[in-house]
């Protein structure tokens, strides 16, 4: 048996595209797409376009990631202040874009299992952990940290949102982190997703990274207006896409008290943070 699990699009068409044709060339029985298909990138609609009938007519499943729970969010509230408006500008954005087709996403699972030829083969799959979507297992994880994070009695589970991957262990359990199609934060700018086969009755995992046309999601940015209308945070966003690193947790630590207290303004803050990079 073999298994595809994606995640983390974000929006970033050319990642997407070359990450589809590498799964429907290596011709698995199922694909998994575990959230984030969408936001942080200028072209979600035309994602979601691309991922819907691979769903409705080749069964590829869908998970729901926290940018998908947070762009319909936002297409339902509206912003608790002018502070908030400013801040999920690049969500609004991606809202409005989405609306037209925004039902080919409602009521996506949270998680999926599934297992092989054997009982003891299960595989849990979710955007984050057992403990929540925006909560994953990274490098950093201890053990004991680890355990209230995994589903009991699964021999794989598979997450993403840290967009960084990695294959570990917790005792018996296998772990498989894959990563980011459309933003990795692992240094490398190549798009991944996780390949697994059920061979000599065990899961064997994989991460493939392959490359693809940066300078096209690049345009996209510049030309969809992303950055331009997507508010300050959008200019961040864009510069981890660039780099393949985070850099929006380096912003709200050393930058969102003092926005908060009107000591600086928003749009300063993130001029003067990316001027100090």
């Amino acid at each position: 048996m073999k298994v595809a699990v994606f995640s983390d699009v974000q929006g970033n068409l050319p990642a997407m595209e070359v990450v589809v044709a590498h799964i429907l060339d290596w011709n698995p029985e199922l694909v998994v797409m575990a959230g984030d298909l969408i936001n942080r990138g200028p072209s979600s609609r035309a994602c979601l376009e691309l991922f819907d009938p691979l769903r409705r007519e080749r069964g590829w499943l869908p998970i729901s990631g926290n940018h998908e729970a947070w762009v319909l969010r936002c297409g339902r509230e509206r912003p608790y202040d002018a502070l908030d408006a400013a801040m999920r500008r690049f969500a609004d954005l991606t809202f409005r874009q989405i609306e037209p087709v925004a039902e080919a996403l409602r009521d996506w699972p949270d998680h999926i299992s599934f297992h092989a030829a054997t009982e003891d083969s299960w595989v849990h799959v979710t955007h984050g952990s057992m403990a929540g979507k925006r909560i994953g297992v990274s490098a950093g994880v201890r053990d004991e940290d680890l355990r209230d994070r995994l589903p009991e009695d699964v021999s794989l589970f598979i997450g993403a949102h840290t967009h960084k991957p990695l294959q570990r262990y917790l005792g018996r359990t296998q772990i498989l982190n894959v990563g980011s199609v459309g933003s990795p934060f692992d240094d490398d700018v190549r798009a991944c997703y996780g390949q697994l086969e059920f061979r000599g009755g065990r899961w064997q995992t994989r991460i493939a990274r392959l490359p693809y046309d940066r300078a096209c999601t690049e345009r996209n940015f510049m030309e969809s207006g992303f950055i331009e209308q997507g508010g300050p945070l959008a200019k961040i966003i864009f510069e981890e896409w660039r780099q393949a690193r985070v850099l929006l947790a380096s912003w709200h630590h050393r930058y969102m008290e003092a926005v908060r207290s009107g000591e600086i303004d928003l749009e300063r803050a993130v001029t003067e943070f990316l001027q100090s990079l």
